[in-house]
């Protein structure tokens, strides 16, 4: 049925064109800043209609859930007072930000964006690793890489019923429209060495909006304004691309030098939108995300359409003890830690690494999560001329405005390691388009 063959001769003049491109994944490794291309491989992942219409209700019903929890997190507490979630894992989280305390964003959304990772299992299931409502990169990769397939092999895709991703920027532009508080739109970098940078420039492109960095934006009487040739402009909505540490050093860590100084005085007085909200850490933790199942049933009355990796907090003495027994069967992860850093598989430990990571976690049980290992499918990936298997997620984008949507498409990302599971482009891994087919 799908006829890729014309994609993959065409691999080699395809990726010849993303390095013309510049469409490169920096790395710092060693203190050192490595500009690499970001290998992309010919053959898609393809996912059937009624899958992605599965993927797409519970997607949306997740963000629907998280967007719920934030803006109770940071107003009310009513999750706090009715116990459905231990105040500890909140306050305690690295991501919780109490400046941002009683701050409603415009039109009360906070994860504009939501990155959110998945695996397929050998069962048919559909397991999420993670939730990424910061600043989830990812999205301009398929999107010019499916441009520069359709270039090189129209045909493939006159053959083969895929559903459209070109509309990626448009879904962006309509959210950056609906908070807009009066102003032009902005997508804020830090700047030529961030390892997203191709991204932000391109989908300043694709949005319309201007690319700016710190020395771009001031802020005057709670207003942000760009320095134009011709003159200050407004800014009204800001996506921003960098952590909310480094956003304003008057709010957070007042030795950045990439932060704009009374950004967040401008974004409390209701005069800018900030994409996403800072603050939306508290929901990225690996902790917290333990409690999604009980967000989706506390908040939207609903069950969870799509499951968690199964998971322990050894915060529970239960938990504890399990993790502890079963340590050389399971993954632990350092909830502070992202991008695939802080991963542990416990079989990978000799004794003596063990007894040192239990004694870790006895320690500090808020810190870390033990989850059992999922049996994730394979997907095939061209290698030296021929086909391999390699293990590989799927990072769904999840655009929430006036209604919540599910963009038909995704980065699906695999190991370049047959050892690995872990598919993290920071780690290494390669790339791939998703096809969303139509029918």
């Amino acid at each position: 049925m799908h006829e890729l063959q014309e994609l993959i001769d065409h691999a080699e003049q395809i990726n010849g064109q993303m390095a013309r491109y510049g469409i490169n994944f920096g790395i710092y490794k060693n203190g050192v800043f490595q500009d690499r291309l970001f290998p992309f491989d010919p053959i898609p992942r393809i996912i059937e209609s009624p899958s992605f219409d599965y993927l797409e209700k519970g997607l949306t019903q997740r963000v629907d859930g998280l967007n719920a929890f934030l803006r109770d997190i940071y107003g009310k507490k009513q999750i706090l007072r009715d116990g459905v979630i231990p105040e500890e894992f909140v306050y305690r989280s690295p991501g919780y930000e109490a400046q941002c305390e009683g701050i409603l964003p415009p039109k009360g959304i906070y994860s504009h964006i939501s990155g959110i990772d998945l695996v397929e299992g050998r069962d048919g299931c559909w397991y999420v690793l993670e939730d990424n409502l910061r600043i989830p990169s990812g999205a301009s990769y398929p999107l010019i890489a499916r441009m520069l397939c359709r270039r090189c092999c129209p045909g493939t895709f006159r053959k083969n019923a895929v559903r459209s991703n070109r509309h990626y920027g448009d879904m962006l532009k309509e959210t950056m429209d609906y908070v807009n508080c009066g102003g032009i739109s902005v997508v804020y970098t830090p700047g030529r060495y961030n390892a997203a940078y191709f991204e932000h420039s391109y989908l300043a492109e694709q949005i319309g909006a201007v690319l700016a960095e710190k020395s771009d934006l001031y802020v005057e009487n709670n207003c942000v304004y760009y320095r134009d040739s011709r003159g200050p402009v407004k800014v009204g909505a800001i996506y921003r691309r960098l952590s909310d540490e480094y956003m304003d050093p008057l709010w957070f860590n007042p030795e950045s030098v990439i932060g704009v100084p009374n950004l967040m005085s401008a974004y409390r007085a209701g005069n800018v939108a900030l994409l996403n909200a800072p603050g939306n850490g508290v929901a990225d933790d690996k902790g917290i995300y333990y409690f999604v199942p009980r967000m989706i049933r506390y908040y939207l009355g609903e069950e969870p359409i799509l499951h968690n990796a199964p998971t322990y907090l050894p915060y529970y003495e239960e938990d504890l003890k399990y993790t502890l027994d079963n340590l050389d069967r399971l993954v632990i992860k350092d909830v502070a830690e992202a991008g695939g850093y802080g991963v542990v598989f416990g079989s990978s430990l000799s004794k003596e690494e063990q007894e040192k990571l239990k004694a870790l976690i006895r320690a500090e049980p808020r810190r870390f999560i033990s989850q059992e290992i999922i049996d994730f499918k394979e997907l095939p990936i061209m290698e030296d001329g021929r086909q391999v298997l390699r293990k590989a997620d799927l990072r769904a984008f999840v655009i929430s405005s006036g209604s919540t949507k599910v963009w038909p498409c995704g980065l699906t990302r695999y190991s370049c390691d047959p050892e690995s599971s872990i598919v993290n482009s920071s780690q290494g891994g390669g790339f791939k388009d998703t096809w969303v087919l139509s029918h």
